[in-house]
Protein backbone atom coordinates (compact mmCIF):
# COMPACT_ATOMS: atom_id res chain seq x y z
CA UNK A 1 0.00 0.00 0.00
CA UNK A 2 1.36 3.40 -1.15
CA UNK A 3 2.62 6.22 2.06
CA UNK A 4 3.17 9.30 1.92
CA UNK A 5 6.96 9.92 2.35
CA UNK A 6 8.90 13.16 4.24
CA UNK A 7 12.60 12.89 3.18
CA UNK A 8 14.91 15.59 4.75
CA UNK A 9 17.91 16.91 2.64
CA UNK A 10 16.10 15.14 -0.44
CA UNK A 11 17.98 16.48 -2.63
CA UNK A 12 21.32 15.15 -1.64
CA UNK A 13 23.21 11.78 -2.91
CA UNK A 14 21.19 8.92 -0.59
CA UNK A 15 18.03 11.23 -1.10
CA UNK A 16 17.74 11.30 -4.94
CA UNK A 17 18.67 7.70 -4.69
CA UNK A 18 15.61 7.29 -2.55
CA UNK A 19 13.53 8.89 -4.54
CA UNK A 20 14.40 7.14 -7.57
CA UNK A 21 13.81 3.97 -6.12
CA UNK A 22 10.47 4.87 -4.06
CA UNK A 23 8.93 5.78 -7.65
CA UNK A 24 9.92 3.22 -9.17
CA UNK A 25 7.23 1.70 -6.90
CA UNK A 26 3.56 3.17 -7.69
CA UNK A 27 2.02 4.66 -5.35
CA UNK A 28 4.07 6.31 -2.63
CA UNK A 29 3.59 9.63 -2.66
CA UNK A 30 6.86 11.88 -2.12
CA UNK A 31 7.60 14.93 -0.20
CA UNK A 32 11.41 17.08 -0.23
CA UNK A 33 12.82 19.14 2.24
CA UNK A 34 16.07 20.99 1.32
CA UNK A 35 18.04 24.24 1.77
CA UNK A 36 19.76 23.70 -1.16
CA UNK A 37 23.01 24.15 0.52
CA UNK A 38 24.85 21.19 -1.09
CA UNK A 39 22.23 20.00 -3.56
CA UNK A 40 20.28 21.52 -5.90
CA UNK A 41 16.93 21.51 -7.68
CA UNK A 42 18.33 20.26 -10.89
CA UNK A 43 19.88 17.85 -9.02
CA UNK A 44 17.02 16.91 -7.93
CA UNK A 45 15.16 16.53 -11.22
CA UNK A 46 17.46 14.28 -13.51
CA UNK A 47 15.70 11.48 -11.21
CA UNK A 48 12.29 12.96 -11.08
CA UNK A 49 10.05 15.22 -12.79
CA UNK A 50 8.67 18.21 -10.47
CA UNK A 51 4.98 16.51 -11.16
CA UNK A 52 6.33 13.29 -9.55
CA UNK A 53 7.13 14.56 -6.34
CA UNK A 54 6.15 18.04 -3.59
CA UNK A 55 9.53 20.04 -3.11
CA UNK A 56 9.55 22.38 -0.44
CA UNK A 57 13.08 24.33 0.21
CA UNK A 58 13.54 25.24 3.82
CA UNK A 59 15.96 24.53 7.02
CA UNK A 60 15.41 21.77 9.46
CA UNK A 61 16.84 24.36 12.17
CA UNK A 62 13.27 26.32 11.86
CA UNK A 63 10.89 24.12 13.86
CA UNK A 64 7.56 25.61 12.80
CA UNK A 65 8.82 25.04 9.38
CA UNK A 66 9.20 21.10 10.23
CA UNK A 67 5.83 20.90 12.24
CA UNK A 68 4.07 22.50 8.66
CA UNK A 69 6.09 20.15 6.35
CA UNK A 70 5.44 17.26 7.93
CA UNK A 71 0.98 16.75 7.60
CA UNK A 72 0.12 13.80 6.45
CA UNK A 73 3.24 12.50 6.78
CA UNK A 74 3.18 8.30 7.09
CA UNK A 75 7.29 8.12 7.13
CA UNK A 76 9.75 10.46 7.83
CA UNK A 77 13.24 9.42 6.62
CA UNK A 78 16.07 12.37 8.02
CA UNK A 79 18.90 12.19 5.78
CA UNK A 80 19.52 16.35 6.20
CA UNK A 81 23.16 16.40 7.91
CA UNK A 82 25.74 18.10 7.91
CA UNK A 83 28.49 14.97 7.31
CA UNK A 84 31.93 14.39 7.42
CA UNK A 85 34.63 14.10 10.50
CA UNK A 86 36.84 17.53 8.39
CA UNK A 87 33.72 19.88 8.61
CA UNK A 88 33.12 18.86 12.54
CA UNK A 89 36.30 19.71 13.34
CA UNK A 90 36.71 22.87 11.76
CA UNK A 91 33.38 24.07 13.18
CA UNK A 92 31.83 21.69 15.90
CA UNK A 93 29.00 24.30 16.75
CA UNK A 94 28.03 24.18 13.30
CA UNK A 95 27.55 20.52 13.44
CA UNK A 96 25.99 20.30 16.95
CA UNK A 97 23.15 22.75 15.63
CA UNK A 98 22.56 21.04 12.51
CA UNK A 99 23.25 17.66 13.88
CA UNK A 100 21.54 17.59 17.00
CA UNK A 101 19.01 20.54 17.37
CA UNK A 102 18.03 19.78 13.59
CA UNK A 103 17.38 15.84 14.56
CA UNK A 104 15.34 17.22 17.64
CA UNK A 105 13.33 19.81 15.74
CA UNK A 106 12.13 16.61 13.27
CA UNK A 107 11.69 14.53 15.97
CA UNK A 108 9.37 17.32 17.28
CA UNK A 109 7.62 17.84 13.89
CA UNK A 110 7.00 13.78 13.83
CA UNK A 111 5.53 13.79 17.22
CA UNK A 112 3.35 16.85 16.52
CA UNK A 113 2.08 15.47 13.50
CA UNK A 114 1.79 11.96 14.54
CA UNK A 115 4.03 10.73 12.47
CA UNK A 116 4.45 6.51 12.17
CA UNK A 117 7.76 5.93 11.63
CA UNK A 118 11.15 7.87 11.90
CA UNK A 119 14.40 6.60 10.13
CA UNK A 120 17.26 8.52 10.69
CA UNK A 121 20.62 8.21 9.01
CA UNK A 122 23.30 8.02 11.54
CA UNK A 123 26.74 6.84 10.98
CA UNK A 124 29.67 4.02 12.39
CA UNK A 125 31.08 7.44 13.99
CA UNK A 126 29.38 7.43 17.24
CA UNK A 127 31.10 3.91 18.33
CA UNK A 128 34.90 6.22 17.76
CA UNK A 129 37.88 3.97 18.26
CA UNK A 130 37.08 0.32 18.93
CA UNK A 131 38.37 -2.80 18.10
CA UNK A 132 36.23 -4.04 15.10
CA UNK A 133 34.14 -5.77 13.95
CA UNK A 134 31.65 -2.65 15.01
CA UNK A 135 28.25 -4.37 16.37
CA UNK A 136 25.19 -2.17 18.10
CA UNK A 137 26.24 -3.13 21.67
CA UNK A 138 29.69 -1.55 21.90
CA UNK A 139 29.34 1.43 24.13
CA UNK A 140 30.04 4.40 21.97
CA UNK A 141 32.90 6.85 22.70
CA UNK A 142 33.26 9.01 19.70
CA UNK A 143 36.27 10.48 18.61
CA UNK A 144 35.10 13.25 16.43
CA UNK A 145 32.28 16.13 16.97
CA UNK A 146 30.68 14.41 13.89
CA UNK A 147 30.75 11.48 16.65
CA UNK A 148 29.39 12.80 19.45
CA UNK A 149 26.69 14.74 16.96
CA UNK A 150 25.08 11.27 15.70
CA UNK A 151 25.16 9.70 18.81
CA UNK A 152 23.39 12.66 20.13
CA UNK A 153 20.46 12.16 17.31
CA UNK A 154 20.52 8.50 17.84
CA UNK A 155 19.81 8.99 21.48
CA UNK A 156 16.86 11.56 21.03
CA UNK A 157 15.89 8.97 18.77
CA UNK A 158 15.53 6.34 21.34
CA UNK A 159 14.12 8.90 24.04
CA UNK A 160 10.98 9.57 21.19
CA UNK A 161 10.34 5.59 20.79
CA UNK A 162 10.18 5.49 24.78
CA UNK A 163 8.41 8.54 25.75
CA UNK A 164 6.10 9.24 22.41
CA UNK A 165 5.84 5.92 20.84
CA UNK A 166 7.35 7.45 17.71
CA UNK A 167 8.74 4.06 15.89
CA UNK A 168 11.82 5.38 15.56
CA UNK A 169 14.88 3.19 13.46
CA UNK A 170 18.39 4.47 13.27
CA UNK A 171 20.61 3.28 10.54
CA UNK A 172 24.68 3.38 11.03
CA UNK A 173 25.69 3.74 7.64
CA UNK A 174 28.76 2.87 6.10
CA UNK A 175 30.59 4.63 3.87
CA UNK A 176 28.63 4.73 0.97
CA UNK A 177 29.22 4.73 -2.58
CA UNK A 178 27.52 5.26 -5.57
CA UNK A 179 25.12 7.27 -8.86
CA UNK A 180 24.50 10.58 -7.74
CA UNK A 181 27.72 10.85 -5.86
CA UNK A 182 29.37 14.12 -7.71
CA UNK A 183 28.93 16.48 -4.84
CA UNK A 184 30.36 14.08 -1.93
CA UNK A 185 33.96 14.63 -0.71
CA UNK A 186 33.97 11.22 0.60
CA UNK A 187 36.59 8.49 -0.57
CA UNK A 188 35.20 6.99 -3.20
CA UNK A 189 33.67 10.04 -5.43
CA UNK A 190 37.06 12.17 -4.08
CA UNK A 191 39.80 9.42 -6.05
CA UNK A 192 37.01 9.28 -9.06
CA UNK A 193 36.61 12.85 -9.27
CA UNK A 194 40.50 13.48 -9.27
CA UNK A 195 41.44 10.68 -11.54
CA UNK A 196 38.88 12.73 -14.23
CA UNK A 197 40.73 16.01 -13.24
CA UNK A 198 43.62 14.26 -13.96
CA UNK A 199 44.92 15.23 -10.72
CA UNK A 200 46.57 13.27 -8.29
CA UNK A 201 44.59 10.95 -5.59
CA UNK A 202 45.76 12.09 -1.97
CA UNK A 203 45.63 9.67 0.54
CA UNK A 204 45.52 10.68 4.50
CA UNK A 205 48.35 8.52 6.42
CA UNK A 206 49.46 5.39 4.96
CA UNK A 207 46.41 4.66 3.54
CA UNK A 208 46.32 0.94 6.01
CA UNK A 209 42.95 2.54 7.40
CA UNK A 210 39.87 0.23 6.79
CA UNK A 211 36.47 1.27 6.28
CA UNK A 212 33.33 -0.80 5.15
CA UNK A 213 32.22 0.50 1.89
CA UNK A 214 28.81 -0.05 0.79
CA UNK A 215 27.13 0.35 -2.55
CA UNK A 216 24.17 3.30 -2.71
CA UNK A 217 21.78 0.37 -4.03
CA UNK A 218 22.09 -2.01 -1.22
CA UNK A 219 21.81 1.08 1.15
CA UNK A 220 18.67 1.97 0.08
CA UNK A 221 17.04 -1.26 0.53
CA UNK A 222 17.91 -1.15 4.20
CA UNK A 223 15.80 2.03 4.44
CA UNK A 224 13.34 0.97 2.92
CA UNK A 225 13.22 -1.75 5.25
CA UNK A 226 13.39 0.19 8.13
CA UNK A 227 10.59 1.98 7.06
CA UNK A 228 8.58 -0.93 6.59
CA UNK A 229 9.13 -3.64 8.88
CA UNK A 230 7.13 -4.11 11.78
CA UNK A 231 8.19 -4.23 15.29
CA UNK A 232 11.50 -2.43 15.33
CA UNK A 233 10.91 0.97 16.71
CA UNK A 234 13.59 2.17 19.33
CA UNK A 235 16.40 -0.43 17.60
CA UNK A 236 19.79 0.89 16.41
CA UNK A 237 20.98 -1.10 13.04
CA UNK A 238 24.61 -1.03 11.38
CA UNK A 239 24.31 -0.98 7.74
CA UNK A 240 27.38 -1.88 5.33
CA UNK A 241 28.96 -4.37 3.37
CA UNK A 242 30.56 -6.42 6.94
CA UNK A 243 33.93 -6.16 4.92
CA UNK A 244 36.79 -4.20 6.06
CA UNK A 245 38.84 -2.70 3.60
CA UNK A 246 41.58 -0.38 3.22
CA UNK A 247 41.66 2.84 1.98
CA UNK A 248 44.58 2.21 -0.53
CA UNK A 249 42.93 -1.20 -1.57
CA UNK A 250 39.83 0.90 -2.58
CA UNK A 251 42.49 3.31 -4.08
CA UNK A 252 43.72 0.34 -6.44
CA UNK A 253 40.34 -0.93 -7.17
CA UNK A 254 39.23 2.55 -8.07
CA UNK A 255 42.52 3.31 -10.38
CA UNK A 256 42.17 -0.58 -12.25
CA UNK A 257 38.93 0.03 -13.43
CA UNK A 258 39.60 3.90 -14.37
CA UNK A 259 42.69 2.47 -16.72
CA UNK A 260 40.25 -0.09 -18.20
CA UNK A 261 37.37 2.67 -19.20
CA UNK A 262 40.07 5.64 -20.29
CA UNK A 263 42.58 3.81 -21.90
CA UNK A 264 45.35 5.22 -19.09
CA UNK A 265 48.19 4.42 -17.16
CA UNK A 266 49.98 7.11 -15.38
CA UNK A 267 48.10 7.81 -12.30
CA UNK A 268 50.17 9.49 -9.34
CA UNK A 269 49.29 8.94 -5.45
CA UNK A 270 50.61 11.38 -3.14
CA UNK A 271 50.04 10.75 0.55
CA UNK A 272 49.18 13.07 3.71
CA UNK A 273 48.99 14.09 7.00
CA UNK A 274 46.19 11.67 8.58
CA UNK A 275 43.75 14.05 9.43
CA UNK A 276 42.29 14.57 13.34
CA UNK A 277 39.21 12.45 14.33
CA UNK A 278 39.79 9.65 11.46
CA UNK A 279 39.52 6.14 13.14
CA UNK A 280 42.39 3.80 11.83
CA UNK A 281 40.22 0.47 12.00
CA UNK A 282 36.02 0.72 10.94
CA UNK A 283 33.82 -1.81 9.69
CA UNK A 284 30.70 -3.62 10.85
CA UNK A 285 28.97 -6.65 11.75
CA UNK A 286 25.67 -6.67 9.99
CA UNK A 287 23.90 -9.63 11.26
CA UNK A 288 21.49 -8.08 13.44
CA UNK A 289 19.85 -6.06 10.20
CA UNK A 290 19.97 -9.42 9.00
CA UNK A 291 17.81 -11.01 11.67
CA UNK A 292 15.67 -8.26 12.39
CA UNK A 293 15.22 -6.19 8.66
CA UNK A 294 15.60 -9.51 6.99
CA UNK A 295 18.55 -7.02 4.89
CA UNK A 296 22.04 -7.87 3.62
CA UNK A 297 23.72 -6.44 0.75
CA UNK A 298 24.63 -7.86 -2.10
CA UNK A 299 27.00 -6.12 -4.30
CA UNK A 300 30.71 -6.60 -4.67
CA UNK A 301 32.69 -3.69 -4.07
CA UNK A 302 34.61 -4.05 -7.61
CA UNK A 303 31.48 -4.53 -8.97
CA UNK A 304 29.75 -1.13 -7.12
CA UNK A 305 33.02 0.66 -8.21
CA UNK A 306 32.68 -0.02 -11.93
CA UNK A 307 28.65 1.24 -12.02
CA UNK A 308 29.65 4.24 -9.94
CA UNK A 309 32.81 5.51 -12.42
CA UNK A 310 30.22 4.81 -14.66
CA UNK A 311 27.92 7.21 -13.94
CA UNK A 312 30.75 9.83 -13.08
CA UNK A 313 32.29 9.46 -17.00
CA UNK A 314 28.63 9.41 -18.35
Amino acid sequence: MGLTWLITGGCGFIGRNLVKNLLDDKGQRIRIIDNLSVGTKQDLYRVCSPTDIEFIQGDILDPDFMVKSAKGIDVMVHLAANTGVAPSVADPRHDCMTNVIGTLNCLEAARFNQVKRFVFASSGAPVGECEPPIIETIPPRPVSPYGASKLAGEGYCSAFFRSFGIETISLRFGNVYGEFSGHKDSVVAKFIKCLMEDNPLEIYGDGSQTRDFIYIGDLIQAVRSAASVPGVGGEIFQIASSRETSVKEVADIIMDEFKKEQSISDIKVQYSEKRTGDVQRNFSDTSKAEKMLKWWPETELRTGIQKTIQWFLQ
